[in-house]
């Protein structure tokens, strides 16, 4: 069955940005083994993508000739005036993630979706129950301050650790099911 996954590198001390989203410290980690093909064999099973309007900011800033995702229909959950790049399938959206729910399934086509971050969009699907996978990779760097991995507010939902891997450069990729995800596996 596909899933809701939130596919995300992280410092040692939980956070994904630091506090000017500033990446840096992760981008200097590009090129490490195993990484290339961990994100190869993810992105083969995506079929949509959900990201903050933080995260496609960030993108436009920093790639802005190049839309990563060419083929695959994105969606951009923004409270401000956006204009895709040509050739890219964006649709902007507002409100709550569960109310678009059936259109990222609808565009996934049976695959998966693509939480591409910020971690309070992750934590949005976490919290109405709909992340179903959270694919870590622990990057060996402690930043003392940022944006969290999943800012939730009270306890988290219940976690199943399903697999991990040592990769190179001291990166640990994680994968953990959450909720009813994790109930099939443990029931």
């Amino acid at each position: 069955m596909a899933r809701i996954q939130y596919f995300v590198a992280a410092s040692l001390d939980g956070f994904i940005a630091t506090p000017t989203d500033d990446l840096a410290w992760l981008l200097q980690f590009d090129g490490f083994e195993g990484g290339a093909e961990s994100y190869d064999a993810f992105r083969a099973g995506v079929g949509s993508i959900v990201m903050g309007g933080s995260t496609y900011e960030w993108l436009i800033e920093h790639e802005p000739d190049t839309w990563p995702y060419p083929d695959t229909p994105s969606y951009v959950f923004t409270r401000h005036e956006h204009r895709a790049q040509q050739g890219a399938d964006i649709t902007f959206v507002r409100g709550d993630v569960a109310e678009f729910i059936d259109d990222f399934r609808g565009a996934a086509g049976g695959a998966n979706i693509w939480v591409v971050g910020g971690g309070n969009l992750a934590a949005q699907f976490a919290a109405a129950g709909l992340l179903d996978e959270i694919i870590l990779s622990v990057i060996p760097v402690v930043l003392g301050d940022g944006k969290r991995l999943l800012p939730l507010q009270g306890p988290t939902p219940v976690l199943e650790l399903s697999g991990s891997r040592t990769m190179g450069r001291g990166i640990v990729e994680l994968r953990y099911l959450l909720g009813t995800a994790a109930e099939g596996v443990a029931g």
